[in-house]
Order: C-alpha cells, then structure tokens, then sequence
C-alpha cells in the first residue's frame, strides 16, 4: 500500500494550500487535510445562544468542519469600532467540539446584494454608492466602481483577518476564509457606462496575451472572435454580446475583491476563495451598453486570475443542474474543487456527490448548505462522509497521480468506462434488489457512486453503492482479469480491519459489486447498513 507523503512542516504552521502531482492539497498542521464539512445558515454564527443547539447536530452529521459567515455589520457596528465577541464565540465553540471552520466574509457583497453592509454604509448613498437599474433608480448593491466602498470594505477585511491572527494564528481552528458571496450584477450607472465604453485595461490585455495559449477555451473564443485585438474598447476586443459585458464586470469585480484580499493576506495569510452560482457565458445576447454578470464562473476564471491574484480557489454552488460537468469546469487551468454549496437531489444525492468530488477531483472539500436545517443529521451525508473519513489517508496519498477516480450513475446511464492506475474500469448501475414502485417522471432516483483507488499493481479498494465494476488490464500480458480475494471491512486508525470475505452470491467471479441495500426506503435511501461497511478490498488475477 502507498504511503502517505512525509511532512516536514512544523504544527505552528499556518494552514496553507500545497501541490502534489496535479492536485492541490489543503495543509493543516502540516498534514494534508480533507474538509467534511457543511455551510450554517447564513445568520445562524451571528448568536452565540442559538449555536448551543447547533453545535451536537454538526457532531452526529460527521463533519470535521464548519463554514460559518462573519458580516460586516457584525463585526464593525459603528465606522472604526470593531466588536469580534460573537466570532470569538463561534471560534471557541468549534475548538470545544474539535472542527475547524472556514469563514464566509460578507462584506459587499452577499448574493449578489449589499445586505450585510453596516448601517453606516448602508445610509451614507454619496459616499458609497450603489449600482443603478436601467430607469436610474439606484440598486441595494454596493458600486464595484467606488474606490470609498472598496477601501472600506479593504479595511474591515484587514482588520477581521489581524482578529483572527491573534486569537488563532497558533490553534489554526479558522483554515480558510470566503472573500464576498456569489457577486454578480448589472450596473446601468453613468460611472459603469463610462468604464464600459472606455478601453480594456492594459494590464488585462498584457495578461492575456502572454497566456494566450492556455487562456480557458471560452474566454479564447470570444477575444478570437474579434482577431486577438491587443487593444480597443470592451466590444471592439470580444465582440457585441453578453460575453463582453460579462467579462468588463468581472475584471471591475476582481480588481474591487482583489484589493480586499490583498488588504487581508497582508495581516493573516490562509487560504482564500470565492463562490459562483454561475456556470458559463451567457449565449446568444447583445450586450446591453453596460457591464453585466461579472461572478467567477469557469468562463471567467482567467480574468480573475489576472485581477484577484490573491484568491486561491474559485468555487461553484452546485444545486441542481449537471453535477460532473460542473465539477469539470471548476476544475480547469489547475483550479482545485472545493464546493461550499450543495444539496442533494436526484440522480446526484449528497452520497454521489461526496464520493464523486473526492474520488474523481481531488477535491480538497464539500459542504452542502444549511447543514442544521432539517433532515439533519442526514444520514447519506454522515455515512458519506464516514468512509472519506476512513479513507483520508489513501486518498490523501494518491491525489494527483492518477491512481484514483470516482462513478456516479443513475439508472438511465450506459456503463461508463475510467481510468484508474494501470487498470480501465467498466462501471454499470446496480437496481436495487427489492425495487420500489416506479417514481413519477423525471424518473432518476436510485443514483449510483463510487470511488475507487489502486493501492498494488493488482489491489484496489472501493467503496459506494449501487456499482458492478469489472477490471481491464492496461497492462502487457494475459487478457482478461478476474477476482482473487474480496473482503469488506473498515480503517481504524489508518489499519485495514478485514470483516467479512466475499464471494458466491455476493460477488460474481468477475465483478466486484457495491450493491444496494435489501430495505432502501425509496425516498431517503441510506448508503450503508449495518452489515455493510462501505469498503471493500479487492486483489485480482490474470487469465486467457
């Protein structure tokens, strides 16, 4: 079995972001760390009181960390007077029950609104102004085109990221921070035609030329579309359409939360993202005279990259929609995936989705949304999670080198074939073995995920449900391949503990089956029962 790399760095060491092979570990402690975690609803980290009862749900969900938001208005009530009581609160409450947490700064910005601003901004509209609606009227969203919003917002980023130094810069419960929340606008202010209209910063157009050939393929396309222009105005250089609105207002956004990230590494450098509802361009649209969209989506992630140095991750909020393809995207120009919103539905519940961001991507974390609501504890999650958890230091060990992937498949789906190590796997749906009654269309329910990870020339575990895997050598020699040895069992303490051996019935000569339970309720199925431990260990053989 693959050992997990060495660590050398010393436990005072801040928590930091480190490559290994083609993926982006989160350090902790100076070990690699993999975040089961889940997001609180938005005001929920604002009382103290109100955690008490939060505090044993996130315990019996599994996770080992907690995303929780600081506002603005929280922490910087009156302009220069700063009260970080209820973080302080929240930091302590996380240390007494053993998860790290990640902050969520809502500063600007929150949902594409300017809600969590204080009171003082807020009432002051000449000082800090607001974006403005095609009639004039102005909008409840702070101005990216203001340098007053922008430094101020600079200075109570620097001065939450200086609290957290001091009070956890040796403890390292916070391990990274959310700058702003899912921003994205239209602004039909004269201050944002005139930036529209005007001509593409220098410093934007050098970047992309010196990148030109690894540019993300969209961004490419739409500056291609106008001949490479080197200079001109935002539609002179990527054309009349939604493309180059979307992308003035992302290089305005960037060049605003840059600044604040800036402003924040200076005091407390830990890793820093930014979340995006979005997926893509929008096609088929004239631009509207004025800068419009502006999230970090996939499309944009290169203009960011240019304009907000200091953000490390770029993030996306997966809710419904094509779950791969999303995480595909997220995952392009070596961005690492962490997704800090998600929820489960059909064909990718929580279960799925765990797995497949884990096995497939590397990923440094997850974290569905809302995680105290009802039905908490969500017992897919927990079981999820519970076998990432056994498997951490395998996965750990064996993130970007090609040695480990991920499945997930619905009922409608074909068998797929992977890659993993020196093997192909084909993988194929399992039905469930008491099948329930047909759902009413759209029909996915019954999702399938697994992950799987080549520890031995001829060794792999898996883990998941609901998957028949067959093994084809990518190697010279005999043809075909079959199972040798197949038992369940589980990690304790990093050990393999092998409980039952597996064969007969549950097991074909050939296939390595991840089946479904005997009694799944249909509606909220559970991935693993009490007689099946989620991972198997399986070694095969060659033949003719």
């Amino acid at each position: 079995m693959k050992s997990p790399p060495a660590s050398t760095p010393a436990a005072t060491e801040i928590p930091h972001l480190r490559k290994q092979g083609t993926a982006t570990q989160m350090i902790v402690d100076g070990k690699p760390f993999l975040l089961l975690a889940g997001e609180l609803g938005n005001n929920t980290p604002s009382s103290l009181e109100y955690m008490k009862s939060v505090w044993p749900t996130l315990l019996k969900t599994g996770l080992n960390s907690a995303l929780a938001a600081v506002s603005w208005a929280q922490i910087e009530p009156q302009e220069g007077k700063f009260d970080f009581g209820a973080l302080d609160g929240v930091i302590q409450g996380a240390r007494a029950n053993n998860l790290h947490l990640v902050l969520l700064w809502f500063g600007s910005w929150k949902n594409g609104e300017s809600t969590y601003p204080p009171d003082w901004v807020k009432r002051d509209f000449k000082r800090f102004p607001r974006t403005q609606r095609t009639e004039g009227q102005s909008a409840e969203v702070l101005s990216p085109f203001s340098d007053a919003n922008r430094d101020a917002d600079a200075r109570a980023f620097a001065a939450l990221m200086h609290h957290v130094k001091a009070v956890d810069g040796q403890r390292h419960t916070v391990i990274m921070i959310q700058v702003e929340n899912e921003i994205e606008t239209c602004d039909h202010s004269p201050a944002a035609r005139q930036f529209y209209a005007g001509p593409v910063p220098k410093e934007l157009m050098d970047f992309l030329a010196s990148h030109k050939d690894t540019l993300i393929p969209e961004l490419r396309e739409a500056w291609e579309a106008t001949g490479f222009k080197t200079s001109g105005t935002w539609e002179e250089v990527f054309g009349q359409t939604a493309a180059a609105g979307e992308i003035s207002m992302g290089w305005a956004f960037a060049r605003y939360v840059g600044r604040v990230a800036e402003a924040g590494k200076a005091e407390y450098p830990i890793p820093m993202y930014l979340n995006s509802p979005g997926s893509g361009f929008r096609k088929g649209q004239r631009a509207a005279g004025c800068p419009c969209g502006g999230a970090p989506m996939p499309d944009l992630m290169d203009v960011w990259h240019a304009g907000a140095p200091k953000i490390d991750i770029f993030s996306p909020d997966i809710y419904g929609g094509d779950y791969p393809l999303m995480c595909a995207r997220y995952t392009r120009s070596g961005n690492p995936l962490f997704i800090p919103e998600t929820r489960g539905f059909p064909p990718n519940n929580l279960a799925a989705r765990v797995l497949y961001a884990f096995g497939r991507h590397d990923a440094i974390g997850l974290s569905p949304m809302g995680i105290e609501r009802p039905p908490a504890p969500d017992i897919e999650l927990t079981s999820a999670y519970n076998v990432i958890r056994q498997l951490a230091p395998l996965i750990s060990a064996h993130q970007g080198d090609g040695t480990m992937s991920a499945v997930t498949l619905s009922a409608k789906d074909p068998p797929l074939k992977i890659k993993v190590g020196t093997w192909t796997l084909e993988a194929s749906f399992v039905m469930p073995r008491t099948q329930p009654p047909a759902p009413p269309p759209p029909t996915p329910v019954w999702n399938a995920a697994a992950i799987f990870i080549q520890t031995g020339p001829e060794e792999f575990y898996a883990a998941g449900t609901g998957v028949n895997v067959r093994f084809i050598p990518d190697t010279p020699g005999p043809p075909l391949a079959g199972l040798a040895t197949v038992e369940e069992g589980v990690f304790v303490n990093g050990r393999w503990v092998p409980g039952r051996r597996m064969a007969g019935d549950d097991t074909g000569s050939r296939s390595l089956v991840l089946p479904r339970l005997h009694d799944e309720p249909v509606d909220r199925p559970a991935l693993f029962g009490p007689s099946q431990k989620g991972i198997q260990r399986v070694t095969l053989y060659r033949f003719e």
